[in-house]
């Protein structure tokens, strides 16, 4: 199961990885990893600061009266 989501990311950021540098290129592996990198980073982020932005919302919501 995890390789399928490996897999589907790879494709992904191979597809805009292409946009930058050719595919016959040499260090398209790399530039490839180097994306995958950013956008598993962003994940991470955006996974971890998420229960604070809700949690900021919620709060400001259902302030006890």
């Amino acid at each position: 199961m995890l390789s399928w989501i490996v897999r589907l990311r790879m494709i992904a950021v191979g597809f805009v990885t292409s946009w930058f540098v050719a595919k016959e290129a040499p260090i398209f592996g790399v530039a490839q990893v180097m994306m995958t990198l950013v956008l598993v980073a962003l994940i991470v982020a955006v996974v971890a600061f998420w229960p604070q932005r809700w949690t900021a919302v919620l709060n400001r919501f259902h302030r006890p009266r």
